[in-house]
């Protein structure tokens, strides 16, 4: 059995369709054939019943004497004829056959037939198939013997009244009927199976369409093809062939985004790079001729050259941390957290980088689901950028209600027509090109905010500045049985 069916499955989808409607219609009008066979002849031994019910003879007294007398002889009267009948027969309980005037031949006695000569019930009859002497297939009717009195019907017992007519007909007809439902159902199956195949064709042409498409994206990585597909259609293949487009959208927007983030970071790199070589080169150069540098150009090369290395540093933290994967809030390293301890945290490194300015903070307890490490880290990005952009002197108000965390600062703000930029990677406003950064801080705070389920805003404030707005789903309270 195991080897038919890895046979089958190793068919072709379309084979394998076509057998199934063959055998599915096989069945179908198999049921059929048989249920029409057994009805019809139910229909026609019915016909026979109903000839042999209304052959039954009403005997008087001095016939049943007389055919008993002549039992076992040759019987010369004919004064006795039933109305529908080629056979007739008395028996009697020791299986004696008193055989009637119109009878050609007798019906073979079985214990059925001596069981209603010794229980005789005139108002019942019992109905087989049988033989006759001549070995002829024949419908019988057993019946106790029914006999005129002079007080009115009775039952004489020691007599059973057999009647019968021929099946050969019958069976011929029956056995017509089978060869033409074979026939029928023969038909039927090629021909289902010929549709069988060609709706199979019909129905997976969008496959091979697909299958094509694939195998092209396989062979080329060619990610700007597409399937078409009817608009008003909304069937299986259909929306396959829809979420094969957009999968491969995705894959080309991904592989353009991570072309981009590549060609983006080999330039942010290239500009540290660059100076850090020149200064470098310098150092060796002065080591090599013999000729010193200068102190204070020396202690001014070092600073240059580590706050090179610090940025490198920086920006290779920014990409590795791009480079995650977006899981979500289904990473295993998200847990609940107090956002409030983390806005806390931010605002204590915050007040180290900005010890000139004012930073106020009015925190209330919420409680969110995300990776402690990542949204903290978010948190300080945008106080950084508050502290950046402030004026020596001013002031940061930071706000922490209803899981919505507001920073405002005080600075020149952002452009109206630099708002759609800020979160893009590498992206850096033309006034802030010449401050320290890589212009991937807000892409992180952005990217981590959305895996946290929130959103995240830049707009600016009337009286200058801007307003960054971190909004969280959570709760004030944590979820029963979670520690933060």
């Amino acid at each position: 059995m195991s080897k038919v069916v890895r046979r089958f499955r190793a068919l072709p989808i379309r084979a394998r369709l076509a057998l199934l409607v063959a055998a599915a219609v096989a069945f179908a009008v198999a049921a059929v054939s048989v249920t029409c066979w057994f009805i019809v002849q139910g229909k026609l031994y019915g016909e026979l019943d109903d000839d042999l019910r209304s052959s039954v003879v009403v005997f008087d007294r001095g016939q049943l004497e007389n055919f008993a007398s002549t039992c076992g002889q040759t019987p010369q009267t004919d004064t006795i004829s039933p109305r529908s009948a080629t056979y007739g027969q008395l028996v009697r309980t020791d299986g004696t056959v008193c055989l009637l005037p119109f009878a050609s031949a007798t019906v073979k006695v079985t214990g059925q037939d001596k069981d209603v000569a010794e229980n005789p019930d005139p108002d019942q009859g019992t109905f087989r198939n049988g033989t006759d002497s001549n070995g002829d297939p024949v419908r019988v009717l057993t019946t106790a013997v029914t006999v005129k009195t002079p007080v009115g019907r009775g039952v004489v017992e020691g007599y059973a009244y057999v009647a019968a007519v021929p099946l050969d007909s019958t069976r011929s007809t029956l056995n017509e009927l089978a060869l033409l439902l074979l026939l029928v159902s023969g038909v039927g199956v090629l021909g289902a199976s010929a549709a069988g195949l060609a709706v199979a064709r019909a129905g997976l042409r969008p496959v091979d369409k697909l299958t094509e498409a694939v195998e092209h994206v396989a062979r080329t990585e060619d990610l700007d093809i597409r399937i078409p597909v009817e608009e008003e259609s909304d069937d299986e293949v259909a929306r396959l062939s829809r979420s094969f487009n957009s999968m491969t959208s995705a894959l080309a927007s991904s592989r353009d985004l991570q072309q981009q983030l590549i060609a983006d970071a080999g330039h942010e790199l290239r500009t540290p790079l660059t100076s850090l070589r020149t200064n470098i080169e310098l150092l060796t150069r002065s080591e090599e001729t013999g000729r010193p540098i200068p102190p204070e150009d020396r202690k001014a090369l070092l600073a240059s050259v580590k706050a090179q290395m610090t940025e490198l540093a920086a920006l290779i933290g920014d990409l590795q941390e791009l480079s995650r994967p977006d899981v979500g809030q289904h990473s295993a390293r998200a847990q609940i957290v107090a956002w409030q301890d983390v806005v806390e945290s931010a605002l204590r490194r915050a007040r180290l980088r900005g010890p000139e300015l004012t930073i106020t903070a009015d925190v209330q307890p919420w409680y969110v689901r995300a990776e402690p490490a990542a949204l903290e880290r978010a948190v300080v990005n945008i106080l950084d950028n508050a502290v950046k952009f402030s004026p020596e002197g001013g002031t940061i108000e930071v706000r922490l209600a209803d899981g919505v965390l507001t920073i405002r600062d005080h600075g020149p703000g952002i452009p109206p027509d630099e708002l759609p930029h800020v979160f893009d990677r590498f992206w850096r406003s033309p006034s802030a090109r010449a401050l320290p950064g890589s212009g991937l801080g807000l892409s992180i705070v952005a990217r981590t905010v959305r895996q946290a389920g929130g959103e995240v805003t830049l707009t600016p404030t009337k009286d200058g500045g801007t307003t960054a707005t971190i909004r969280l789903p959570g709760a004030p309270t944590p979820p029963p049985g979670e520690v933060p």
